[in-house]
């Protein structure tokens, strides 16, 4: 039985998924609780695309069943492991010979299998097109070391919305968000992550995401959601520069300095000569409060740059003294811009 994308990933909430793919192609990118169970292994998938290329497609099929025939019982076991209920979904890349071989096996041991229609292809179509769903957004922007991660923890603490864009990212937009983060995920499957936590949104109730650029790191915002942030209500917080160096302080002063320092000369041209030099004389006497006085002189010019491009209609700020997320989440909550 075929499934489309959207029946497919109702009932993967319940049962195990199977991506039948190649590691290769589970390691780039895959439907975030999919299991691997690949039917060739990265080198047997190219040997036999190119026998199919210079020999055509018989002998390809052929060439699969010798690769395939010695690894069938192995096959089974793992799926018994992964799949005691012995219920499964199952996809290849377009639906066709490998989840259809798989799940022939699979059914011929006793399990009870769906593939998903089209494939993986499929689901990301399905995917790229759900961004473009409205939803009210509510960007909560400010400068750099004003909270906005912390802040957004407590919204969602107290009930509301929140799409942690960052977390999925692994990364937190600047030169230094990289540090201390897991790696970064392919842009394919960082959409994929966000697409699960986007479908699960209720879109008569608001969701909060913090303002970024459309790259964070290396990952790149799909466009539907991205024309959708750019055109949300934003809430500005402007807090102290004291107090937004002090959180920096914080955050940043325990990570290993040789991060530190290689993510303050990818400022160099940024900041200036002179600049640089100051911060890194600054950095090699432990004075992170100057280090941070000094890049934040960038990126505080950087943002309002960014913030001056959005409609006034929408824009809105809020001004508070002190570094308390707790607050803030309150503040935000209880005024209506």
């Amino acid at each position: 039985m075929q499934l489309l994308p959207t029946d497919f990933l109702q009932k993967s909430v319940s049962l195990p998924v199977f991506d039948v793919r190649s590691p290769a192609e589970y390691a780039h990118a895959h439907i975030p609780q999919a299991h691997n169970l690949p039917l060739f292994e990265n080198e047997e998938r190219a040997a036999v695309g190119t026998c199919y290329k210079i020999h055509g497609q018989d002998a390809a099929v052929r060439l699969g069943l010798q690769i395939v025939g010695p690894k069938l019982a192995s096959f089974v076991q793992q799926a018994d492991t992964l799949a005691p209920q012995r219920e499964v979904l199952m996809y290849c890349w377009r639906g066709g010979m490998r989840s259809g071989s798989m799940a022939w096996l699979l059914r011929t041991a006793g399990f009870k299998v769906c593939t998903l229609a089209g494939g993986y292809k499929a689901y990301r179509t399905h995917l790229l097109a759900a961004f473009d769903q409205p939803h009210t957004i509510v960007i909560l922007g400010g400068k750099t070391g004003s909270g906005k991660t912390d802040i957004l923890r407590q919204l969602a603490a107290n009930g509301e919305q929140v799409i942690d864009l960052e977390a999925l990212a692994h990364h937190k937009g600047s030169s230094y968000g990289g540090i201390g983060q897991a790696p970064q995920p392919s842009t394919e499957q960082f959409e994929n992550l966000l697409y699960q936590q986007w479908a699960a949104l209720d879109p008569s109730r608001r969701v909060w995401i913090e303002d970024e650029s459309r790259k964070i790191g290396t990952c790149l915002l799909p466009g539907g959601l991205w024309q959708q942030m750019q055109t949300a209500k934003l809430i500005h917080l402007q807090l102290p520069k004291s107090v937004r160096i002090a959180r920096l302080v914080r955050e940043y002063a325990c990570l290993p300095e040789a991060e530190l320092l290689a993510a303050t000369t990818r400022l160099q041209k940024r900041l200036g000569g002179q600049h640089y030099q100051a911060a890194v004389k600054a950095l090699a006497q432990k004075d992170y409060a100057t280090v941070a006085d000094i890049t934040l002189t960038y990126y505080d010019k950087a943002y309002l740059h960014g913030l001056a491009q959005r409609s006034p209609e929408n824009l809105f700020t809020l001004e508070v003294k002190e570094d308390n997320p707790e607050k803030i989440a309150r503040k935000l909550m209880e005024n209506i811009f």
